[in-house]
């Protein structure tokens, strides 16, 4: 614990260098370059893991990008322990969503301002502040002059925000262990379940004229209201009380149907020929997604049957980027207990369990390769959202608590 405080102001200096890249979709070998030196730093022995999509398509819980992987790389560090204890592998990902419109934001999104405690900037929850605390836990427990029995592996991955294929490659190439921890910001409490996440686009084709023709045209962007009108009729549907999932309990509303991209035309004075929608919607732990896609494309056709454009020129639906299984984790493992045991020790309190209405790497983990792993993260707010933020008081926490996770588990000694 004395060492997590000592590092301290250095832990929040490499947060505020790892926020300060902008590590979007396809930028993001920047922000691998700020943390490379301190795996080695740590005793790992780093290498880079690309993202071939001929390994990928082979392995369970793919998803199908519709971007380019080439060279992009993620980080695997190892670090060998002396033998008879259980090897762990800390995951975090460094990738982020886009700051825009940054005239929105009170803070500089790329800058780690700090204030009352609350450290912002994009990334910094999601989940930059986490890849910290695994690290600088693993740092603490080697300057503690703890020898650790069991390996510890970290992984620094990409493309979570979009596929999870960044933790699939990392697993495909041999970077495993007896356990996992990914450290998402989830208040100091254990991920108990979360949805299956999938991504659909949805174009739609008008007929184009000269704006001063237009009542005699098909405005694209007006037929896709008939399409969205369907999504959130759908959305309603799946999160009827009666249909609702047992892990999901109270949560308010577990499945999210979101509209995140809407694009039409390129000239306000012509009517445009096409629409496109990007959709992010859901399914609970156990449904087949394959028939979850279908219902979805289903709602879609039978909107546009009820349309006379679009009966002729039906919408077409493509599935892209997440296909990820809704998950439920066991409390009870092994990894769990001791990481709950731990947050007890440093706390004071029960570590409490949560449903969360996104979906983490873990499942991989738990899923596909048939390793126990526990999300378990700081606190923060504004996610995917102008002010993104993460309490530093949360961070140190969760960094003792990972401390002390890493030595019970592996075997310190």
């Amino acid at each position: 614990m004395d060492a997590v405080d000592s590092g301290w102001s250095e832990q929040v200096a490499f947060l505020r260098a790892l926020v300060a890249q902008p590590s979007v979709l396809g930028r993001t070998n920047g922000v691998m370059e700020v943390a490379a030196p301190l795996l080695a730093q740590l005793g790992m022995r780093v290498e880079r893991v690309g993202l071939d999509l001929d390994v990928l398509r082979r392995q369970p819980g793919f998803s199908s990008p519709g971007w380019s992987y080439e060279g992009l790389y993620n980080l695997v560090g190892r670090l060998a322990g002396t033998g008879g204890g259980r090897s762990l592998v800390l995951n975090g990902h460094l990738d982020v969503v886009p700051s825009t419109p940054d005239e929105h934001w009170n803070h500089d999104p790329w800058a780690g301002e700090i204030e009352d405690g609350l450290f912002f900037g994009r990334g910094a929850a999601d989940m930059k502040s986490g890849v910290s605390a695994m690290l600088f836990a693993l740092r603490a427990v080697k300057e503690a002059d703890a020898r650790l029995g069991g390996d510890v592996v970290a992984q620094l991955v990409i493309d979570e925000e979009c596929s999870g294929n960044g933790t699939l490659a990392c697993l495909a190439a041999g970077a495993v262990g007896d356990a996992c921890i990914v450290p998402e910001p989830f208040g100091l409490a254990m991920v108990s379940a979360h949805p299956g996440v999938l991504w659909a686009r949805v174009t739609v084709r008008g007929r184009a004229a000269h704006a001063a023709l237009a009542s005699g045209a098909v405005n694209s962007a007006e037929k896709m209201y008939v399409v969205l009108q369907a999504v959130r009729e759908l959305e309603r549907e799946v999160n009827a009380t009666e249909l609702r999932h047992p892990a999901f309990e109270g949560v308010e509303h577990p499945l999210n149907h979101n509209v995140g991209q809407l694009h039409a035309g390129d000239w306000t004075s012509s009517v445009p020929e096409v629409c496109t929608m990007d959709v992010r919607f859901s399914c609970y732990p156990g449904e087949d997604l394959d028939a979850v896609q279908r219902r979805f494309a289903d709602r879609v056709s039978a909107a546009a049957a009820a349309d006379e454009w679009l009966r002729e020129i039906p919408p077409e639906v493509r599935f892209f980027g997440f296909r990820a299984e809704g998950v439920i984790y066991d409390g009870a493992s092994d990894i769990a207990r001791v990481l709950a045991s731990c947050h007890q020790a440093v706390t004071g309190r029960e570590c409490q369990r949560v449903a969360s209405t996104a979906t983490i790497d873990n499942r991989f983990f738990d899923l596909h390769f048939g390793i126990p792993s526990v999300c378990y993260g700081p606190a923060g707010g504004q996610l995917h959202a102008p002010d993104e933020w993460v309490d530093l008081e949360s961070v140190r926490t969760c960094t003792k608590v990972l401390a002390c996770t890493i030595a019970d588990w592996c075997g310190a000694r």
